[in-house]
């Protein structure tokens, strides 16, 4: 097996995570990091192990004669970034969002196919067991058709990353034309756009603001709720992205011509529905156990799953990056298709272009 020299930029927070699994995954070697502040790069080398450290892109890209780079910037400078990593003859594997504007998203998927490199999005959570498992049963059948999805992802304000975020008027999430949502929104899509028929769905946004707290500054342009319809054919989907339902959930439904699967990202369940089968007050009485048994089972599946060592945070990261890396080596195709990655950041940009309009002025 070619053992592949990865390196990444961006040494913030997320950077952790994919230095944690590159340096487990096999055929993988982890060999520099860089970052405009170098203290951050040293820092992130010195935790992990990793020989070498960069204050400067360009540099770690010619001494090093990198393989594959991880750009886990934030969003402002993936195009440039990719630019440089595959004029060095590197395959890329970006943090979401893939980049500010689907204009600049297609910009950069061709820079990466005109340069004969491969590239994917860090969709993870799609990788996960629970979203395997719904994969494999929509292969099997099971589910049919699907008719309608809906996707939820819950966000904690007062959380590590929250307070961060609310308590800096300049973060860089700020400075998002879609701010907070354009940042979290890729895993409400990528959930509901794969389902539907290979066109741009109709798309139909409204946010607002719940939290009553003013600071009187730039934080208080933030939006917090966001509720999304869209249709494409003959199935629709209903995303939310939601910062003051407790708990912080994060869930998937779909909904098929023979039947309905819920998936529970956090806690790792996926579940059909028990339906009323009899006409009766006793047949009412058996759909909460029926479900207590397939909950049940589910919590014998993850103990497997626990023993495999599947049941890491990281783990949909894992499996993608495998499945990535293998397609470098092979020649095979991507594992998440460039018009799937288009068609999600296409309805991202429709929702911010609803939900922050540009004004008279030219801002949002």
């Amino acid at each position: 097996m070619k053992v592949l020299r990865v390196g990444i930029v961006g040494c913030g927070k997320i950077a952790d995570g994919h230095a944690d699994v590159v340096q487990y995954l096999e055929g993988a070697e982890l060999v520099a990091v860089c970052d405009r502040e170098p203290i951050l790069a040293e820092q992130l080398a010195v935790r992990y192990g990793i020989p070498k450290w960069y204050g400067d892109f360009a540099e770690m890209l010619e001494k090093e004669r990198l393989d594959v780079v991880h750009i886990t910037t934030p969003p402002g400078v993936h195009l440039a970034l990719t630019r440089q990593a595959v004029a060095a003859g590197c395959h890329v594997f970006l943090e979401k969002p893939l980049a500010l504007t689907a204009a600049d998203s297609q910009e950069l998927i061709e820079t990466v196919v005109a340069g004969g490199r491969q590239m994917t999005i860090n969709y993870w959570p799609n990788f996960d067991p629970p979203a395997m498992e719904l994969k494999r049963l929509l292969a099997s059948g099971v589910i049919g058709d699907p008719v309608h999805v809906e996707a939820f992802i819950g966000y904690d304000l007062s959380g590590a990353y929250g307070q961060a975020l609310m308590g800096d008027a300049g973060h860089w999430v700020h400075r998002l034309p879609g701010k907070l949502f354009q940042n979290m929104m890729d895993h409400i899509f990528n959930r509901i756009v794969p389902l539907m028929p290979e066109v741009d769905p109709e798309v139909h946004a409204f946010a607002y603001k719940r939290r009553p707290e003013v600071r009187g500054d730039g934080t208080d342009a933030l939006l917090d709720e966001l509720r999304v319809y869209l249709r494409a054919g003959g199935v629709s989907g209903y995303g939310s992205l939601c910062s003051h339902a407790r708990p912080v959930a994060n869930t998937m439904k779909v909904y098929g011509t023979k039947s309905t699967i819920e998936v529970d990202f956090n806690n790792r369940t996926v579940v059909s529905p028990a339906t009323q089968r009899y006409p009766s007050a006793l047949g009412r009485l058996f759909p909460p156990f029926q479900m207590a048994a397939r909950y049940f089972a589910q919590g014998w599946r993850n103990v497997g799953a626990f023993k495999r060592s599947e049941f890491q945070f990281f783990a949909g990261m894992s499996t993608l990056l495998g499945l990535f890396y293998q397609g470098i080596r092979t020649g095979a195709e991507p594992p998440i298709a460039y018009g799937e990655i288009l068609r999600v950041v296409g309805v991202m940009d429709r929702v911010i272009e609803q939900v922050y309009p540009v004004n008279a002025g030219g801002g949002r």
